[in-house]
């Protein structure tokens, strides 16, 4: 724990540091730029040609340290960090096969767009020594053995392969990496913002069980066996942070198909530094509805949504903003994707016959004053749950389910008893996440009258309404979009509520009630973001149905 405050103290005295020295990289480059009689260009401001940045080599842009701006009349104008060695300059023009003409740039800023613009390019063929990775074991005790997994200039093409396509996936923000099987290829893509894009080119067959096997020695799987699933994980040091990997592994009619889980712990510290409901995208009204709930002192708060839809991350911001040193909280996750600072942790090992139910039994003799439980998976973990809930716990948990309504009827489906479930009970919310306009190449449109159509909207009424889209630059991929922002619907439990519930009334009239009683629907939660020009129509009804 003292670690943990040292190097976050660190971190806080680091951050002046950082921004100091950008400033005076920038004075340095206005200095040198009067010196030499040329243009100075604030490159945080840069805008990259991306038709232009493709058609100039990476590694010359990398080693000479410059940043193409425009081609024009014949010349190729750059903006560099060093403009003061001629003989470079002259060398960059053979290379290039053109005139250049120079401007001056920050170096760290220009470094800056560089590492971004490594997964667009796919320059990592060869794995340099500042992208050598470190694998990471865990024997019986739990302590970590460092093996250096050297990337030499003899290395395996295999192993580069494998471990250029984990560190691409890394700089490109992926949640998960797939590797499926065709008839005659092996095809590499990366899920990011919970949409799959195509890593690179296809691979010949023929290297597809030496890729598997690798990723096997990675898992400490089994190589020899093809025929059944197999799951396993790893850990990999990074520039000085480690990063771990769930693996999971199963036999198709081609061959095994692979999919890889990247819990960056380092990177999501960043957000989860300050994790709060607003800085996940709920709207005010909910996340004051919300905060109402997760400060009651008994009960039960239930976040459902399909896999993927940032239910546990909404649990951590609730977490986050109740904790304090007078409460014991304690979590029982599978797995624990972000360990907060002075809560209890536990993670489910099924193996081991650690399950939910049977850690959550352990947890009420821990005197807990506040729960979290990952999931509900079964009718005992749903007994539990729900008798701590009306035993002057606090439970927080996750269920999967369609919407708020729905959650009534999968828990009926576990035979629970209605009058305690919803006696336990404070409120339920499901979420959604949808993607976010990149900022940096968002663009005003006037949408079609088919699409506002299909959206459920008037064309007569936002037919000249102002939206908005993303055009696709270097900071988002060409993908137009950046980031994910929650949307969500919270229902919640009141005395009429209640009684509609327990007379097993129809969902229709819940959902009028609720409507009556001021509840904001998922549908209108998401189209509320489009109005804002934080997603896009076709993101909203990619998310939610239109009613």
């Amino acid at each position: 724990m003292a670690d943990e405050e040292t190097t976050m103290t660190l971190l806080d005295e680091t951050l002046p540091l950082v921004a100091s020295t950008a400033q005076s990289e920038a004075t340095k480059a206005r200095e040198l730029a009067d010196r030499y009689g040329l243009e100075f260009v604030d490159v945080q401001q840069f805008r990259i040609d991306n038709e232009l940045f493709r058609s100039v080599p990476f590694d010359l842009m990398l080693r000479y340290l410059f940043l193409p701006e425009e081609r024009r009349e014949g010349r190729l104008r750059v903006v560099m960090a060093d403009p003061s060695d001629v003989v470079k300059l002259d060398q960059l023009e053979v290379l290039l096969g053109e005139p250049v003409d120079v401007k001056v740039g920050a170096r760290g800023a220009i470094e800056e767009i560089l590492q971004k613009s490594e997964s667009v390019q796919r320059v990592l063929d060869e794995a340099t020594e500042d992208f050598r990775m470190q694998l990471v074991q865990e024997d019986d005790d739990g302590e970590e053995i460092l093996s250096l997994d050297r990337l030499t200039a003899d290395a395996s093409p295999i192993i580069k392969l494998v471990d250029t396509t984990i560190f691409n996936a890394i700089q490109r923000r992926a949640s998960d990496i797939h590797i499926e099987t065709r008839e005659s290829d092996v095809v590499i893509k990366y899920r990011i913002d919970g949409v799959l894009y195509q890593a690179m080119e296809p691979i010949d067959k023929r290297h597809h069980q030496t890729v598997i096997s690798r990723l096997k020695v990675m898992s400490e799987l089994d190589i020899a066996e093809k025929r059944i699933p197999q799951d396993g994980r790893f850990k990999l040091r990074l520039k000085q942070r480690t990063i771990d990997f769930r693996v999971s592994i199963v036999p198709t009619v081609h061959g095994e198909d692979c999919v890889i889980r990247i819990l960056d712990k380092e990177s999501m510290n960043k957000d989860f530094k300050s994790l709060r409901l607003d800085i996940l995208g709920i709207d005010a009204e909910t996340s004051r509805k919300l905060r109402k709930f997760i400060r009651e002192p008994y009960g039960m708060v239930l976040v459902t949504g399909p896999t993927g839809s940032g239910k546990t991350t909404t649990l951590y911001a609730c977490l986050s903003e109740i904790q304090s040193p007078e409460d014991k909280i304690i979590t029982i996750e599978d797995p624990v994707e972000y360990q907060l600072k002075g809560i209890s942790q536990i993670p489910v090992n099924e193996k081991k016959g650690l399950t939910f139910a049977r850690g959550l039994r352990s947890i009420l003799r821990h005197d807990p004053d506040k729960i979290m439980i990952g999931e509900i998976r079964d009718e005992e973990t749903a007994q539990i749950a729900i008798q701590s809930a009306l035993t002057g716990h606090l439970v927080f948990t996750t269920v999967h389910a369609n919407n708020v309504v729905d959650v009534l009827g999968r828990f009926l489906n576990m035979n629970v008893d209605l009058y305690n479930f919803v006696s336990a009970l404070n409120c339920i919310v499901a979420q959604r996440l949808v993607r976010k306009i990149c900022e940096s190449c968002k663009k005003p449109v006037k949408v079609s009258w088919q699409l506002l159509d299909e959206s459920g909207l008037d064309p007569d009424v936002y037919g000249d309404y102002t939206f908005y889209e993303g055009a696709g630059c270097i900071e988002c991929d060409g993908t137009g979009f950046h980031g994910r922002s929650a949307v969500s619907e919270l229902l919640d439990l009141s005395d009429t509520i209640r009684e509609l519930i327990l007379g097993r009334r129809p969902a229709s009239e819940i959902k009028r009630v609720a409507k009556e009683e001021g509840m904001i629907f998922l549908r209108e939660s998401a189209l509320q973001k489009a109005f804002e020009g934080v997603t896009t129509l076709r993101e909203v009804n990619k998310v939610t149905f239109v009613d």
